[in-house]
């Protein structure tokens, strides 16, 4: 006979997961919403049909749609850093890294909607009503630390210096995402962005040339 004590924590750990998996549906809800509609045209009972579930299921979970929109914007700034994992893992070259990293967020712009809700939460922070994180200061600071790594590496051959490269690229990036929302919904931004990288880092040609993730040209 199962002893009492085990059989609650066994159903403890099932309410648990079930809470976790209606949690996910709830996010994955509300970014479709937030990507499509915008922060100010979503409402719960929005996020709450599309979950297939009740306002008061969503509600439990979250209390606002203040809560949505962090929760979401926290999700995207994850997703970011796990692309920004993988690259490090591959232990490629400082530019190499760069170039991998941008392409890679350029597809996941394109395919995840995650990516496609947060960016725009970005730019409707100011409707949100509370503080979201402070946008692309880590992901500047990160290509910034590898461009520098290059440069201790290897005399300067006359290109900017770190701080101000990874400042460019990702004003340029984050334009050219924008941009891309906007005429196409995303779907040329890796084409986009190998174009950037061209433009603004020629001397990186071998290494869009080599870049795994970037697109058939």
């Amino acid at each position: 006979m199962t002893p009492w004590p085990l059989a609650s924590h066994q159903e403890k750990t099932l309410k648990q997961e079930r809470a976790v998996r209606t949690r996910e549906r709830v996010l994955d809800a509300a970014a479709k919403a937030f990507a499509v509609k915008g922060y100010p045209a979503v409402t719960i009972l929005d996020v709450a049909r599309s979950a297939g579930m009740t306002k008061g299921a969503v509600y439990f979970h979250y209390d606002n749609k203040e809560a949505l929109a962090v929760a979401v914007t926290d999700l995207f700034y994850r997703r970011i850093a796990a692309i920004a994992d993988s690259v490090e893992e591959l232990g490629l070259p400082p530019v190499s890294s760069v170039v991998e990293l941008l392409v890679r967020t350029a597809v996941a712009f394109r395919d995840e909607t995650v990516l496609q809700a947060g960016a725009r939460l970005q730019l409707e922070r100011q409707l949100v009503g509370i503080r979201l994180p402070v946008p692309y200061e880590a992901y500047t600071d990160l290509i910034t630390s590898w461009l520098a790594r290059k440069e201790r590496t290897g005399p300067r051959d006359g290109s900017p210096s770190p701080t101000t490269l990874a400042t460019v690229l990702v004003s340029a990036f984050f334009g050219a995402q924008h941009i891309s929302w906007v005429l196409n919904n995303h779907a040329d931004l890796p084409e986009r962005t190998i174009a950037m990288l061209r433009t603004i880092i020629p001397c990186a040609e071998e290494d869009i040339d080599l870049c795994p993730s970037a697109p058939h040209r």
